[in-house]
C-alpha cells in the first residue's frame, strides 16, 4: 500500500511526501499516480492569487501525463522494473506539486504567497525539472500506449526540461508595492490608500473577513517559528500583520457579520491568561512577582538583574524610581499559583519554552509599530465622529486588536479609545454594547487600561452593564472586567464598597451560563482578598449559589473557582458558620475523593481546616464519621504541593485528636460501672 499523502497538520512551505512502498504493485501504483494527477488538475478551477502562470503550465503537463497513466491502466499493461521505479519518482513528485498548490490556494495565505513569489516560482522549476528527469529515464519505447499519447508524453518530457518558470512580473510588481508600502509605514508616513486598494485588489482580498483570514494566517506562521526557535521572518511577518490589520479596519466599511459573530461566539472570556501574569522583562511567568515604586510588578530575578546594572528607570513606564524596594505582590502570586495549578503549568519548565513575540510588550517591528499607531487614531476618531454602524465596527476592531498583544493595548489606551468605548456602553444596541465591553476587557488587562476606566467613571458604567445588559453575554463580560478590575487593591476596595457590585456578581451565578458563573465566582474570588468584602459576600446570599455548584455542576474548572472562593470565605468566622449551615461537609469531602484537579483537592482540604478550626467540634465530628476522608488525606501527603501536605497533615491531627478523646470519655463513662463491682 502506498502510505497516505495528505496531511492536515502540515506546515506551510513543507513537503513531506514519501516514497510508495516496496513491492507495491502496478495497479495500486497506477491507481494512487491517476488520483493525485486528477487532484492536482481540479485545482485549474480555484483561484490563485499569485503564480497563475505557473501553476496553470504545471496543470496543462499534469493532464497529459493523467490521460497517459488512465491509458496503461485500461490496456491492464505489464510494466517493467525500470518504469514502476520512473512511476514511484513521478508519485514522488506530484505529491510535492500537490502540497505546492495548497499552499498557492490556501485561504488568508495570499499576502504571505506574494512576499514569497521569489521562493515559490523556484519550487515550481525544481519539481517540474523533477518530472522531466523521471521521463528521461522512463523507457517510454516498452510501454505499448497509444501512439498519440505518447507523442504528447514525449512533448512533455522535452517541454518540462526547457521550459523556464520565471517570476511572473506581475506578482514581482505587487510584492514591491507593499515594500514601498511597509516602508512608508517605517518613516512615519501613513500611505495612500488607493495603493492600499491596489494591492488588495490584485490579491483578491474583498471582503473584511478575508483580511482577518489574512492576518490569522500570518499570526500562526510566527507561532510556528517561535515554537520552532527560527525567528529570523518575524519581524517581517510582524510588518505584514501590522499592514492587514490597517487594510482590515481602515479600507473595509462593513463587517461580515455571518462570519464576525462566529469568531465571537467561539471566544472564550477567560479570567486567568499567563499574559498577564508573564513579567514584562523576562516575558516568563512570575515566580515571585514583586512591586516596584511606580506601582509596576516585575519577577523578582528580573528587576534584581536590572538593578544591579545600574538602571534607575521603571522598564515598563520609564519613570524613574524614587527607590529599589522591592514589596511582594502575594495576592498576584496566589492568582499565578491557582492558574498554574488549575492548568498543570509547571513554572520550571514555563521558563524553557520559546517566547510568543505576539505577546510581549514590544511590536514585531517598526512597521508594526507605526502601522498599529496610525490605525488606533484612526479607530479612535471613528469612536467619536462615526455613525452608529462605524462606531460599532471600530469597537469590534479593538476587541481584536487589543485581545493578545499588550503593545496593541498600549497604542489602543494612549490614542483615548477608553472614554468613546464607556460611552457606547449606554448605546440600546446590543451589538454594539458587547463589543465595547469586550473591547474594554481586554483594555483592562493594561496597567494604565485600569486606571483609565476607574478615572473616566467606567466602573459604574461597567456595573449598569452587569445588571441591565443587553444580552447575558454583556453581563459575562462584565464580570471578567470587574475582575480584572479588583486585581488593583484600592479598586477592589472601590468595587467592594459599590451596594450593587457583589449582589450583581452574585445574580449572575443564578442566571449565567457555566462562563458566566465562572467570571462571576472568580470576581467574587479577587474581591475576598481584601477581608472587609467578605461579610459583603455572605450577606448576598453566596454561599449557598456555589453549594449548588459543586452539587450540580461538570465543570471542573468553575468546580475549583467555587472551591477556592469556599475556601477563602472558610477562613473568616462567618464564612465558616455560613458553609456549615448549609450542611455542605459531605459533599466537600466527596469532591476531595473524586476530583482530579490537584488544586479543587487543595481548596477542600484547606476549607475543611478551616470549618474544624472555626466551626468547633460539631464539623470536627462530623468529618470524623467520614471513614474514606482519613485515605483521601494521606493520599494527598504524596500527591499534593508542600503547603497542601502541610494542611493535610493539620487535619489529619486534628481528627485523630478528635478519636482519641472520644475514645477517652468513653473509657472514663465507663469507670463508675467498673468500680461498683466488687473485684474481691
Amino acid at each position: 500500500m502506498i502510505q497516505s499523502f495528505s496531511r492536515s497538520d502540515r506546515r506551510f512551505f513543507k513537503f513531506p511526501a514519501v516514497h510508495p512502498c516496496e513491492g507495491v504493485s502496478t495497479e495500486t501504483l497506477l491507481s494512487s499516480l491517476i488520483t493525485l494527477s486528477s487532484s492536482i488538475c481540479s485545482y485549474q478551477s480555484k483561484f490563485f492569487a499569485t503564480q497563475r502562470r505557473n501553476a496553470r503550465e504545471t496543470i496543462r503537463e499534469i493532464g497529459i501525463l493523467r490521460m497517459f497513466f488512465e491509458e496503461i491502466q485500461d490496456r491492464g499493461l505489464t510494466l517493467s522494473y525500470s518504469t514502476v521505479l520512473c512511476f514511484s519518482e513521478l508519485h514522488l513528485t506530484f505529491q510535492k506539486i500537490q502540497f505546492l498548490f495548497e499552499d498557492c490556494t490556501r485561504e488568508g495565505a495570499r499576502l504571505w504567497m506574494l512576499m514569497k513569489s521569489e521562493f515559490v516560482t523556484t519550487q515550481f522549476r525544481l519539481l517540474i525539472r523533477a518530472v522531466a528527469t523521471a521521463l528521461d529515464v522512463m523507457p517510454l519505447n516498452l510501454i505499448d500506449v497509444d501512439g498519440e499519447v505518447k507523442e504528447l508524453v514525449e512533448l512533455v518530457a522535452k517541454q518540462a526540461s526547457k521550459v523556464k518558470f520565471e517570476l511572473d512580473p506581475d506578482d514581482e510588481q505587487g510584492a514591491r508595492l507593499v515594500l514601498s508600502i511597509l516602508n512608508q509605514f517605517g518613516k512615519g508616513i501613513e500611505p495612500e490608500f488607493q495603493a492600499i486598494k491596489q494591492v488588495l485588489d490584485y490579491l483578491g482580498i474583498k471582503r473584511w473577513s478575508g483580511c482577518n483570514n489574512e492576518v490569522k494566517f500570518l499570526e500562526e506562521q510566527i507561532g510556528f517559528q517561535c515554537t520552532d526557535s527560527d525567528e529570523k521572518e518575524v519581524p517581517f511577518l510582524g510588518s505584514l500583520v501590522g499592514f492587514m490589520n490597517y487594510c482590515r479596519a481602515v479600507v473595509f466599511e462593513e463587517l461580515d457579520y455571518r462570519n464576525a459573530n462566529q469568531m465571537v461566539n467561539s471566544e472564550t472570556i477567560s479570567y486567568l491568561n499567563p499574559e498577564d501574569f508573564r513579567c514584562p522583562i523576562s516575558l516568563e511567568l512570575m515566580i515571585d512577582p514583586v512591586t516596584v515604586s511606580t506601582g509596576q510588578t516585575y519577577d523578582r530575578c528580573s528587576i534584581q538583574k536590572w538593578l544591579k546594572a545600574g538602571n534607575m528607570l521603571c522598564p515598563k513606564t520609564g519613570k524613574r524610581l524614587t527607590n529599589t524596594e522591592l514589596v511582594p505582590n502575594t495576592s498576584l502570586q496566589k492568582l499565578i499559583q491557582q492558574f498554574c495549578n488549575d492548568k498543570g503549568i509547571s513554572l520550571a519548565k514555563s521558563r524553557s519554552q520559546s517566547q510568543d513575540l505576539t505577546r510581549t510588550i514590544a511590536p514585531a517591528s517598526l512597521v508594526a509599530a507605526e502601522a498599529m499607531r496610525f490605525l488606533s487614531k484612526f479607530l479612535a476618531r471613528k469612536l467619536i465622529f462615526g455613525t452608529t454602524e462605524q462606531k460599532n465596527k471600530a469597537a469590534y476592531e479593538i476587541r481584536l486588536l487589543a485581545k493578545s498583544n499588550i503593545f496593541n493595548r498600549s497604542c489602543l489606551i494612549e490614542a483615548c479609545t477608553i472614554p468613546s468605548l464607556l460611552n457606547l456602553l449606554s448605546l440600546n444596541n446590543m451589538s454594539t454594547q458587547e463589543n465595547a465591553i469586550s473591547a474594554l476587557l481586554k483594555l483592562s488587562k493594561h496597567t494604565t487600561g485600569k486606571r483609565e476606566i476607574i478615572e473616566n467613571g467606567g466602573f459604574r458604567q461597567i456595573l449598569e452593564v452587569l445588571k441591565k445588559g443587553l444580552s447575558l453575554e454583556a453581563k459575562q463580560t462584565a464580570a471578567a472586567t470587574l475582575f480584572y478590575l479588583s486585581s488593583v487593591k484600592e479598586y477592589r476596595k472601590l468595587i467592594g464598597e459599590e451596594p450593587e457590585a457583589i449582589p450583581g456578581l452574585v445574580e449572575l451565578i443564578k442566571e449565567g451560563t457555566s462562563c458566566g458563573k465562572k467570571n462571576a465566582v472568580v470576581a467574587i474570588f479577587a474581591l475576598l482578598l481584601s477581608p472587609k468584602n467578605c461579610k459583603r459576600v455572605l450577606e448576598a446570599g453566596t454561599v449557598p449559589l456555589l453549594i449548588d455548584i459543586l452539587a450540580s455542576s461538570d465543570k471542573a474548572e468553575l468546580v475549583t473557582d467555587t472551591l477556592a472562593v469556599l475556601a477563602s470565605l472558610a477562613e473568616n468566622a462567618e464564612g465558616a458558620v455560613a458553609i456549615l449551615q448549609t450542611s455542605s461537609l459531605p459533599l466537600i469531602t466527596k469532591t476531595l475523593q473524586c476530583s482530579t484537579s490537584k488544586a479543587a483537592k487543595e481548596y477542600c482540604i484547606s476549607t475543611l481546616l478551616s470549618l474544624c478550626t472555626n466551626g468547633g467540634v460539631e464539623a470536627v465530628a462530623v468529618l470524623a464519621k467520614e471513614p474514606s476522608l482519613m485515605a483521601s488525606l494521606y493520599a494527598n501527603l504524596t500527591d499534593g504541593n508542600s503547603h497542601s501536605s502541610k494542611k493535610a497533615r493539620s487535619l489529619m491531627k486534628i481528627l485523630h485528636n478528635f478519636h482519641e478523646t472520644s475514645t477517652s470519655e468513653l473509657m472514663a463513662s465507663a469507670v463508675p460501672h467498673e468500680r461498683s463491682v466488687h473485684v474481691w
